[in-house]
């Protein structure tokens, strides 16, 4: 019980404030979490580069969806509290208080039993020996009594543990709620930028790069660097041998591509196109052929095939 209240509040001034204000029956102060807070400083500070800027642009994208997940964990915390940590808490605090005193009941009315027997034992005269029956047969009915009421409570523990199977099913399926919006949500983040960035980052040559090593033989290029948006831009070797042979090759599309005119060809992740080059054209570009479809491709979304 302790983790999971630290898993869902890890700040532990802030768990301390909420059983403060739990005990005072009073409702604790909303306070932002920290993926709201980063995305409200990622849009301030878009806002200030400027929106019409690629840079600010995609800051705000990112403070958005941040701001996103900040609602999902939000939601997280709330359904794991309602369904799964609350039930748990008052079966702690409450029913299995009661059971551990009864059990402790019943341990002391197991004591008066046997100290009643051995004075039973130790009775020799018929006087003595007829108070101490008398006295056995009452502390053996009260620890009668007292076995059947713990054996019922006891027995009462298998339908606890099913309620709480169904709270933890409900636990674990508010979990995968939520890391599939997180997932969701970064995902059409990385479609955002990725439909509007790397136009922009050859156009305006805002390249900020660091050499990194190729992640496969098979990608574009014997190295690879790595932008601000998260994509591999390859230095290729073997797309070289494409230019200077002519010939075309076949490659595998990495991320969706809207195309931004006619000359361009748009593409879907993971269909496999034809690619070759014409003289005189970027070098950040290849001509893509789909069928009857043809047009300009960045070399940053795709990887040749062998």
């Amino acid at each position: 019980m302790k983790q999971t209240e630290v898993l869902l509040q890890p700040n532990p001034n802030a768990r301390i404030e909420e059983f403060v204000y739990e005990k005072l029956d009073r409702k604790a102060p909303s306070r932002i979490n920290n993926p709201e807070l980063l995305g409200q400083y990622m849009i301030d500070a878009g806002t200030e580069f400027g929106p019409g800027t690629a840079y600010g642009n995609a800051l705000i994208k990112c403070g958005e969806t941040q701001k996103r997940i900040g609602t999902a964990d939000r939601e997280l915390i709330q359904s794991s509290a309602l369904n799964f940590l609350t039930p748990l808490r008052n079966f702690i605090e409450g029913d299995y208080k009661t059971i551990a005193k009864e059990r402790k009941l019943l341990q002391n009315k197991r004591l008066d039993l046997d100290a009643a027997k051995t004075r039973l034992k130790k009775a020799k005269a018929a006087e003595t020996r007829a108070s101490s029956e008398q006295e056995l047969r009452i502390t053996q009915s009260e620890f009668d009594r007292q076995a059947e009421i713990t054996r019922l409570l006891l027995e009462g523990i298998s339908s606890t543990h099913a309620h709480h199977l169904r709270c933890l099913n409900d636990f674990v399926e508010a979990q995968m709620t939520y890391y599939a919006q997180c997932y969701q949500y970064m995902l059409d983040l990385q479609k955002q930028l990725g439909r509007c960035f790397p136009s922009n980052y050859c156009n305006n040559n805002q390249t900020s790069v660091a050499p990194v090593p190729s992640a496969s033989s098979n990608v574009i290029g014997s190295s690879a660097l790595t932008s601000t948006s998260g994509l591999v831009i390859t230095s290729p070797s073997n797309l070289i041998d494409l230019k200077e042979c002519g010939g075309s090759r076949k490659a595998r599309v990495l991320y969706d591509y809207d195309a931004a005119n006619s000359s361009e060809l748009s593409l879907l992740a993971d269909e496999v196109i034809t690619v070759f080059s014409v003289v005189g054209m970027d070098s950040d570009w290849l001509m893509g052929e789909r069928g009857n479809q043809k047009g300009r491709v960045p070399i940053t979304y795709l990887e040749l095939l062998n």
